[in-house]
């Protein structure tokens, strides 16, 4: 899967940073695009991206990440892209596959059951993490039903990140997490 773009997202707590960063490793020239570090980079005047009133700064960083992953897509780099990246965000992927229609883009979506993924995030304790319950189920909510793009989701329950791991290594392979640009350049399954 030289030279893609693989979305891994999910609620908090699904396990995307984990599970990310061993998939890249799977590649012999691979990145993992970790989006969080994104926020980071505003030095003044961030809002919480799950706060409703960062839209517009979160619409600006997906244009970033966006562009960011598909320049190392087109660099030859396997990309991994680690972050909430719900339904409502592909649009500013979609605009870079038109401009890398070489570049296969794929999604998956972890989605721990709801009270896993809440323990999962409240059990972290690195300085900054979102441990907060209403964020997190909030953003949970947001995965619940997605569709046409069911079918790109991973119920991770019970298992653990080299399970979980394998499991998305051998969809991607088997090309069940593909995205395609349908009628209108919508971002569709294949």
């Amino acid at each position: 899967m030289a030279s893609s773009v693989t979305l891994l997202t999910g609620p908090p707590g699904a396990g995307k940073s984990t599970v990310a960063a061993r998939i890249a490793r799977r590649y012999p020239k691979a990145v993992h695009l970790h989006t969080d570090d994104f926020w980071h980079y505003i030095a003044a005047g961030v809002i919480p991206p799950y706060d409703p009133a960062s839209r517009a700064q979160n619409e600006t960083v997906m244009d970033v990440i966006a562009g960011a992953a598909f320049t190392y897509a087109a660099g030859g780099f396997t990309t991994v892209v680690d972050g909430i990246v719900g339904p409502w965000m592909l649009g500013h992927f979609r605009e870079q596959a038109r401009l890398h229609p070489r570049v296969p883009v794929h999604y998956a979506v972890l989605r721990p059951a709801r009270d896993a993924a809440l323990a999962r995030a409240q059990s972290r304790s690195a300085p900054g993490a979102l441990v907060d319950r209403a964020p997190i189920l909030t953003m949970w909510d947001q995965f619940a039903d997605l569709g046409d793009l069911e079918p790109h989701v991973l119920d991770t329950s019970g298992e653990d990140a080299s399970e979980t791991e394998r499991r998305v290594a051998e969809a991607l392979a088997e090309g069940r997490l593909r995205l395609a640009l349908g009628p209108q350049g919508r971002i569709a399954s294949t």
